[in-house]
């Protein structure tokens, strides 16, 4: 079980391991010392809940996303609470935004306590977890979670030898049986969706205008011109939500594929090739009609989404990345904000995280609003938009564009329906545009400002770090850093880079940190490199995650302002500009080389960590 425990990643955003035999595999059963670990997990949450509720019967919402470990993991858990005096209602397999819509409508209605959703979100199938949250329809932020993870450790501890050598958990064989006995357990999954239903129409609304009067709109809008949306489930627990009869509802023509939930096709997390089923699936609807524009991939547990979209210039389906997907849905909604007339009357801001490309700080400074970053983690950021909020700040969009997709206020989780309603909204609303009239998509993801951004995904970004102390790497990343700027520093005057400054976050909180790296402890370091009026035209990035067992890294790079001075350069040479016959590739270049730099530096910093 300690072995177990010491491979498990514990914060805000997740408990997570590898609950088969490996993280690969499609294995079904949990061990011994598993179901012990998530009995100890679901007693400390209930506990938990008593002291943070006062409530002495605390309610339990419980559910899961559709990996094969689920239902052990379910059966341990609800045996686990069947000793304790709680109420428990149960949803089988829904997506994480439907449980936790439907833990706020609990919490709206009074309620107290709790939910506990078995999910390992974008990780590899063979892996599993848990999130936790309040009745408010959000995770635990970073400090809960954190009271959440002594009370467990400490729990641990105190296991008798008999319960540690338990048989591993019960499956859940019919999930409209109220089990095991002596559990006040109730069956939700409908009330669940008609929640969650309810819920999502007024998230994409927002101020300004009401749900059913938006709906009305949309759905005349959509009568003129007709759109088609497709989606490949993956087998996730998105094909067992409200996706189908949702866009139904407002007339939006639906095709899915691998549309079974726990029927997982490829790779769960939603880029680079996991997109391209979908890709396929949009060019043959689109064959067949051309209402069918864009397309979505979830992952596992259904928050994260990402988007494919027809190209009328390519006359192909291609995918969108991340941080384009954030763009795209931020512009939405400023744009929302302008069109119900919020926008005038307030100040407004857009929360996101530190690994997000600077193209948002662009789009945002052309609608007057200002962006906010915090470490990485959702749980992070909706903290940060909360903090804005009291402020007097609106914030209608928050996220992490490294991962795609928004969250919407007054939702508290990413949700693929409000990325996919951005885009309707964007392409049928009258005056949405008062520049266009008829607006393209690709039109609009080319208005968008242009930026170059490392994947998180790509291969370049992820490292195996040694050093267990990252404040002590990032110190010796800062000695190394500082020591090459100097070397290349005349290579940096040449691209237009005249100076940097460096930002540490952790948590909520955003520090300047020129002097010293390592006050980013395990949180997020970003070095933001400065033009000749002090304006960050590219990035570097480094932060080890806490859902995964790597160490990532980023770079971002402004196209535009390094084709401007690569021009200059070329006239300055006394070469005519127009020789240039690859001026697109140059940001790629540069992003490409300053990946390559912080791949070299941090893993010397690594290097020399461990020996000093």
């Amino acid at each position: 079980m300690q072995t177990i425990l010491d491979s498990m990643l514990l914060s805000a955003s997740g408990w997570r391991g590898v609950f088969s035999k490996d993280g690969e595999c499609a294995e079904a059963e949990i061990s011994a010392a598993h179901n012990m670990i998530v009995r100890a997990a679901a007693s400390a949450f209930v506990c938990f809940l008593r002291e943070k509720t006062g409530c002495s019967a605390p309610l339990l919402i419980c559910g899961m996303d559709s990996r094969p470990t689920g239902e052990a993991i379910a059966g341990a858990v609800l045996n686990e609470l069947k000793n304790e005096d709680c109420e428990v209602f149960w949803t089988g397999i829904a997506a994480s935004p439907e449980i936790m819509s439907y833990a706020r409508a609990m919490g709206n209605a009074g309620r107290q306590g709790g939910f506990f959703y078995i999910s390992a979100s974008h990780n590899p199938i063979g892996y599993n977890g848990i999130k936790f949250g309040f009745l408010d329809g959000g995770v635990l932020d970073a400090n809960n979670e954190a009271l959440l993870r002594g009370r467990f450790k400490q729990m641990l501890k105190t296991l008798p030898e008999e319960s540690q050598s338990g048989a591993a958990g019960e499956s859940l064989k019919n999930q409209n049986q109220i089990i095991p006995d002596g559990i006040k357990l109730y069956y939700k999954k409908n009330d669940a969706l008609n929640e969650y239903k309810a819920f999502i129409y007024r998230v994409i609304a927002g101020d300004g205008i009401d749900a059913a009067g938006l709906k009305s709109v949309l759905q005349e809008a959509l009568a003129r011109r007709p759109l088609g949306v497709v989606c490949d489930f993956n087998g996730s627990a998105r094909a067992a939500s409200i996706d189908r009869d949702f866009f139904n509802e407002f007339g939006i023509k639906f095709n899915a594929i691998n549309d079974t939930a726990g029927k997982i096709a490829h790779r769960i997390v939603p880029e680079g090739e996991s997109l391209i089923p979908c890709c396929r699936a949009l060019e043959k609807a689109h064959s067949a009609d051309a209402a069918f524009c864009t397309g979505y991939v979830p992952d596992c547990d259904g928050d994260r989404g990402n988007l494919v979209i027809w190209d009328d210039e390519l006359k192909a389906a291609r995918p969108l990345e991340a941080q384009e997907v954030f763009a795209l849905a931020c512009l939405a909604e400023l744009l929302h904000l302008r069109w119900t007339g919020v926008l005038k009357n307030t100040k407004v801001a857009i929360a996101t995280n530190d690994a997000t490309s600077m193209r948002v700080d662009r789009l945002a400074a052309n609608f007057g609003a200002k962006v906010f970053r915090a470490e990485v983690g959702e749980a992070n950021v909706v903290a940060l938009a909360g903090r804005l909020r009291k402020e007097g700040w609106t914030v209608r969009a928050l996220g992490e564009g490294a991962a795609g997709g928004v969250i919407m206020f007054p939702s508290s989780v990413r949700d693929p329906l409000c990325s996919v309603m951005a885009i309707v909204k964007m392409l049928t609303l009258k005056g949405f545009f008062t520049e266009a009239s008829n607006p393209t998509l690709a039109g609009i993801i080319k208005s968008l400002p242009e930026f170059i951004s490392t994947g998180v995904y790509e291969r370049e970004a992820l490292l195996t770090i040694n050093c267990s102390c990252h404040e002590k790497l990032k110190r010796h990343y800062q000695r190394i850093f500082c020591a090459q700027w100097k070397e290349k520093q005349s290579d940096f005057c040449e691209m237009g880079i005249v100076s940097w400054q460096a930002f540490c976050y952790n948590g909520t909180e955003e520090r300047c940190c020129n002097d010293d790296f390592g006050l980013a402890g395990r949180g997020g370091l970003k070095i933001n490199f400065c033009d000749e009026q002090g304006t960050s035209r590219a990035a570097l990035w480094m932060r080890g995650s806490a859902t995964e067992p790597v160490f990532r890294i980023m770079a971002d790079v402004e196209c535009d302002f390094f084709r401007k001075i690569h021009i200059q350069n070329k006239k300055t040479d006394g070469r005519p500009a127009n020789t240039t016959a690859n001026l697109d590739d140059i940001p790629r270049l540069i992003e490409r080389k300053l990946i390559a730099w912080q791949r070299d530096m941090v893993t010397s910093a690594d290097a020399e960590a461990l020996c000093s």
